[in-house]
């Protein structure tokens, strides 16, 4: 593993780190497809798509199927949907809710997600988390998603932070992908992929508390994720 560098910010991704999300949106996509007449799921392999925006999933599906139904009305259907399981079942990662508490303070915080902003809206109001980040910002506000770095570096700029000293929290492969291309540090938690599979983090954690400590805080009174 390289040499850490010095923290002058963080960087969360939030599906599938803040939020265990990912089954939500496959689930919400899936039945959206079967209302469409796609029981199966049109073909698709969802596990290609996590990290990645819905955008890429529905021009996919649309270029395959020729649907009656545009892809902005499809991506509404699927949001209506995902928006609604997410508020039932509220699948908030803990430890990842005190990281984020723990370190509003100590560094500029921000939220790099390829999901749309209604679903980034949604969670951190059910978190509570919104007033911990700096800096806000969903895939549909960069020209190109992950794994392309055109997130992180523009999350670093409102930071105010140099690629190379931000610290990125991601689950995917596009995710850590699109940070090793920002030339930031990459931690990865293995909540969505296997340690195996996470080989290109520069770190993979075994927890949340495992990514304070690399970070220099070191958890006190509190019990494992």
């Amino acid at each position: 593993m390289p040499t850490s560098p010095v923290v002058g910010a963080v960087i969360f991704d939030m599906d599938g780190v803040l939020v265990n999300s990912e089954p939500l949106h496959e689930r919400a996509f899936r039945e959206t497809l079967a209302e469409l007449g796609y029981p199966d799921g049109a073909g698709l392999n969802f596990q290609d798509y996590v990290g990645r925006s819905d955008h890429e999933l529905w021009e996919d599906f649309a270029r395959i199927h020729r649907p009656p139904v545009p892809v902005a009305a499809l991506m509404a259907r699927k949001r209506e949907r995902f928006l609604r399981l997410l508020a039932s079942e509220q699948p908030w990662y803990p430890g990842a809710l005190w990281l984020v508490r723990t370190l509003h303070g100590r560094w500029p915080l921000g939220l790099a997600s390829g999901s749309e902003r209604p679903v980034i809206d949604a969670v951190l109001e059910g978190t509570g988390l919104r007033s911990c980040f700096q800096a806000i910002l969903s895939g549909a506000e960069v020209p190109r998603g992950k794994p392309a770095p055109d997130i992180f570096l523009r999350t670093a700029r409102f930071l105010g932070v140099p690629p190379e000293r931000c610290w990125v929290i991601e689950d995917s492969l596009p995710g850590i992908a699109a940070a090793r291309a920002a030339g930031m540090f990459v931690i990865a938690v293995p909540n969505t992929h296997p340690r195996d599979a996470l080989r290109n983090a520069d770190h993979v954690a075994a927890d949340y508390f495992a990514i304070a400590r690399l970070l220099g805080v070191e958890p006190e009174g509190v019990q494992g994720p």
